[in-house]
């Protein structure tokens, strides 16, 4: 069979992300804050978008008042111009009124001098540094009557501890990799275990609360016995054996316990914590009578359109472009093309500058009305499905999985996935990550409806809360007690939710007393 070349036309179809979707799908897995950050930036680097003062105006609105420029061409010979150009072309433009009543002139330092007290920065909202503790421990050695060597000693062992303030290795391993010997080592680590916190520079959890107990009196030789050789029944809570080993008296016994309890065992915990990030919903959702109605906050959210500004310029570019194009068609000698060469360039480079910078900051504010669109109906399905949970709380959290929400609002499953990544809302019931809502469930033994996982796991915190904890429950009777309540569920999982809340093992809650 002979190989030969033809030719041949096939249709086919594509599917293409264009910069434009890569932005539209970015900005709709953005955080609230992320999102703010990014629309901060295109109003630096976009000289066409300018924020609204209007803040009514929405979104579907903006696109209107852009499109509007962006699609009308140049006015016909017998169409009239826009009343609302005709000013552009007989006036110049103000340009130093427009940078003094710009607020990004920069020019000029910001003063509260001449204005009232609100306009004042609230310096309680400022944010200050918290004190960590390896800084609060050196603090102390500088400010000690300590010579120079013992300071440098006692900053090479300070450097050497965790969050948690203990030594993390041994002063023979210190002491091959600094050049200071194991006794000056351990000098100045009797030093670091004098400063506050109490514990500190401890290199086990012994040492820690021993080096607590040093200013306790006469009960110091007590509680070093108990710390030294009974820690496991102090853990497991077993008045009665400890009493017998020390013979004291089971009240003695628990009032020593209780000082061993109110020790700290990890006396760094205190300090370098981090300042506490507080969450703004993206959505809210309130009970209005017997529906539930979702609110999007846009509370701090920058309002775009359209510089009205390039608006007329680029109306004053279409008119001159076409009275330009009139002229020229009855101009026979071709001089004033001629002359007018250069300045059409670079007007054309203007205009296209302008227009490519329009078209950008058209796509911005279409891609964030439709983020918010998506939003509200991704959350405006998820309260229909978890109603009850919405009026009662975590015990009627039901089942779901994305599908259930892209198929009622008809999108990807991924969309649903980016519309609740790091987003937050705030029902009757308290802020909720999005996320939170999708879980799988466990099955209704009687054929009623599934339990979600975050249901039981509540269920199992409720039980544990009420037991008796002198005869706390056990897994397994947990597992009877909810497939009481015909949930489907076995000993292991119980164990896992259990160990998920965060709840000791029953052997370990049990209190002899």
């Amino acid at each position: 069979m002979a190989v030969e070349l033809k030719q041949t036309v096939k249709l086919s179809q594509q599917l293409l992300i264009t910069p434009q979707l890569q932005q539209a799908i970015k900005l709709l897995q953005l955080s609230r804050l992320e999102l703010v950050e990014t629309v901060q930036k295109e109003l630096l680097e976009n000289p066409v978008l300018e924020e609204s003062e209007e803040r009514d105006m929405g979104a579907e609105g903006q696109e209107q008042s852009a499109e509007a420029v962006a699609d009308r061409g140049p006015p016909a010979d017998n169409e009239p111009a826009d009343p609302r150009s005709e000013g552009v072309e007989n006036r110049e433009f103000d340009w130093g009124n427009y940078v003094q009543s710009s607020s990004f002139s920069g020019r000029e330092p910001m003063s509260f001098a001449a204005g009232t007290a609100e306009d004042a920065p609230n310096y309680e909202n400022m944010i200050s540094s918290s004190t960590s503790l390896h800084d609060h421990l050196e603090w102390q050695v500088k400010m000690g009557s300590f010579s120079p060597e013992e300071e440098e000693t006692c900053i090479t062992l300070i450097g050497n501890l965790d969050d948690n303030g203990y030594l993390q290795m041994s002063l023979e391993e210190l002491a091959e990799k600094t050049p200071y010997s194991f006794e000056e080592l351990e000098d100045a680590l009797c030093i670091v275990q004098d400063l506050d916190p109490p514990g500190v520079g401890a290199r086990g959890l012994q040492e820690c609360l021993l080096l607590q107990i040093k200013d306790f009196g006469e009960d110091r030789s007590i509680l070093e016995d108990i710390i030294k050789n009974h820690l496991k029944l102090i853990e497991r809570r077993n008045f009665q054996a400890l009493s017998k080993k020390l013979d004291l008296t089971i009240k003695r016994t628990k009032e020593l316990c209780e000082v061993v309890y109110s020790l700290e065992p990890k006396p760094g915990r205190a300090y370098g914590r981090g300042e506490a990030q507080y969450i703004t919903p993206d959505v809210y959702i309130q009970e209005v009578g017997d529906e539930f109605v979702v609110i999007l906050n846009e509370d701090g959210l920058p309002k775009l359109q359209i510089s009205n500004f390039y608006k007329s310029a680029i109306m004053k570019e279409m008119v001159s472009k076409k009275n330009h194009e009139t002229v020229s068609k009855g101009d026979q000698t071709g001089d004033g093309a001629h002359k007018g060469g250069a300045s059409e360039a670079t007007d054309d480079q203007a205009q296209d500058y302008i227009h490519e910078k329009l078209k950008s900051a058209l796509w911005l504010i279409k891609s964030i009305h439709q983020r918010q669109k998506t939003l509200f109906k991704v959350t405006k399905s998820i309260a229909g499905f978890q109603k009850e949970f919405m009026a009662s709380g975590v015990q009627n959290l039901k089942p779901l999985v994305l599908r259930d929400v892209a198929e009622e609002i008809g999108v990807h499953e991924s969309t649903v996935s980016r519309a609740t990544n790091g987003k937050y809302v705030h029902t009757p019931q308290g802020i909720f990550e999005l996320k939170y809502f999708f879980n799988t469930g466990l099955s209704n033994s009687s054929g009623g409806e599934d339990f979600a996982n975050e249901a039981v796991k509540q269920m199992i915190r409720q039980l544990i809360g009420t037991e008796d904890q002198k005869a706390p429950l056990s897994d397994q009777a947990l597992t009877t007690m909810l497939k009481r309540q015909n949930i489907d569920i076995a000993r292991r999982t119980v164990a896992k939710y259990r160990e998920m809340l965060g709840i000791l093992p029953s052997s370990r809650r049990k209190r002899l007393y």
